[in-house]
């Protein structure tokens, strides 16, 4: 028996409201069809005229008759966003960081989600290994897009190997499928060294091209290795120089791309600039930041974003060297946005010489140093390494350090356990450079 999908919240101002439906009601059909999960509901709710089965707290049974604009929403939250169970992975990928995780975290730091429906709500990548020929369908069906998804390598022997799944070789057929229907994509590779660099690499970037439009974009990043790889696949970590090869390759699709597409297409991620020590691109290359969630452009949009902070300031009557306002604060943050940080304050002290900011560089002790960015930082590394400093009269961090919508770190270490032991108040900072502009003022 379909026991249908319980309301949590009902919008205030919203259709549902004024039906009179409540936190508890479930819904159990929309014109007379079950409801599998999400993507079902969102598609049959979007028609001018429709008939919701609902079951009340009390047991009655109300058919709700509700004429409305073409895919206005009812303003219903469910208990389950996906309204259904997740989909875990069933790849044993040779890169996977879940996998490089220590052991005694929390239970849910290892579960693995490869859930088309989480590519389509929140833009998390996915392989397509999971999904069968009816889901593909669905998903053309309910003209759901962007789909983002996690290439890695065209060649279906080699991603067969790197996702230790035999049918991870269909993902051209896949793509294929997709673009005839034309379904927004975006895609990613992770670049192993060894593996799937090098010509792989040019393969994968010259076979994906060939669904432009419909493939918007692509992001290369390298691949995180901890330091808790014990009876893992041997990867190998990417040098200085690798890193200028990998940019050399694309840098020569760009090319080809602005000249035949007027896109760039395919990005690196900024880890590669740092690593091979050559400047970040300008914001004109980044087509848009289409690719920011994967790390590409994100300190280039941040350095954008502080500079009209800071030039608008200085619109609205702020004078240059304004001794007016002094502060001592301190900035945590990876090894990889440490200098860059550090460029920006030297900026901001041409305006405001009175605040002083340290930039402090946390080494990641606890999934080991070759992790460099700021998402990866735990409570405890920026505990043991900031005890004991003057640390001003406020401690900045990233917002990437907190796990989605929660005051906790990646190690359960709370905030307020950092501002306890550091004896200073902490302040999250927006991943944008404004707010970074407004934490150093307050």
């Amino acid at each position: 028996m379909d026991k249908g999908h319980i309301i949590k919240k009902i919008a205030v101002g919203s259709i549902a409201e004024e039906l009179e439906l409540e936190s508890g009601d479930r819904v159990m059909a929309v014109n007379n069809q079950a409801i599998e999960d999400v993507f079902d509901y969102h598609y049959l709710i979007n028609d001018e005229y429709i008939e919701l089965t609902v079951l009340k707290k009390d047991g009655e049974e109300w058919i709700l008759e509700i004429e409305k604009d073409a895919e206005e929403d009812l303003g219903i939250e469910f208990e389950s966003s996906l309204m259904d169970d997740y989909h875990s992975c069933s790849n044993k990928c040779i890169f996977c960081f879940i996998d490089q995780l220590p052991d005694g975290m929390r239970e849910t730091m290892y579960f693995k989600d490869d859930d088309s429906r989480l590519s389509f709500l929140q833009g998390n990548y996915i392989t397509l290994t999971n999904m069968k020929d009816r889901e593909l369908d669905r998903i053309i069906k309910y003209k759901l897009s962007p789909i983002n998804i996690s290439v890695h390598t065209t060649d279906p022997e080699l991603r067969c190997m790197m996702l230790h799944n035999r049918f991870a070789g269909k993902i051209m057929e896949q793509i294929t499928k997709l673009y005839a229907a034309g379904t927004i994509m975006n895609g990613q590779i992770v670049l192993c060294k060894g593996v799937n660099d090098g010509e792989a690499l040019k393969r994968t970037i010259g076979d994906l091209m060939g669904f432009l439009p419909f493939m918007e974009s692509l992001s290369v990043v390298p691949v995180g290795i901890s330091r808790h790889r014990e009876g893992l696949y041997p990867l190998e970590p990417f040098t200085k120089a690798d890193a200028i090869e990998v940019l050399n390759i694309i840098h020569d699709f760009q090319e080809k791309c602005m000249e035949e597409y007027d896109t760039h297409f395919v990005h690196a991620s900024d880890e590669w600039y740092i690593l091979a020590g050559l400047p970040l691109p300008e914001a004109d290359n980044y087509d848009g930041y289409v690719q920011l969630e994967n790390g590409v452009g994100m300190l280039r949009l941040q350095e954008e974003e502080f500079a009209e902070a800071m030039a608008a300031a200085v619109d609205g009557g702020i004078e240059r060297k304004d001794p007016s306002i002094e502060k001592r604060c301190t900035i945590a943050t990876g090894k990889l946005a440490g200098p860059f940080l550090r460029k920006l304050i030297r900026d901001f002290n041409a305006l405001y010489p009175g605040v002083h900011a340290e930039v402090v560089e946390i080494t990641n002790n606890f999934f080991g140093p070759r992790i460099t960015v700021s998402g990866l930082l735990t409570g405890q590394d920026i505990m043991e390494q900031l005890k004991g400093r003057d640390l001003g009269s406020q401690l900045l961090l990233p917002v990437n350090v907190l796990r989605s919508g929660e005051d906790v770190l990646l190690d359960d270490v709370h905030i307020s356990e950092i501002e306890k032991t550091l004896q200073v108040p902490v302040r999250i900072v927006q991943s944008n450079g404004k707010d970074l502009y407004e934490a150093l003022l307050s």
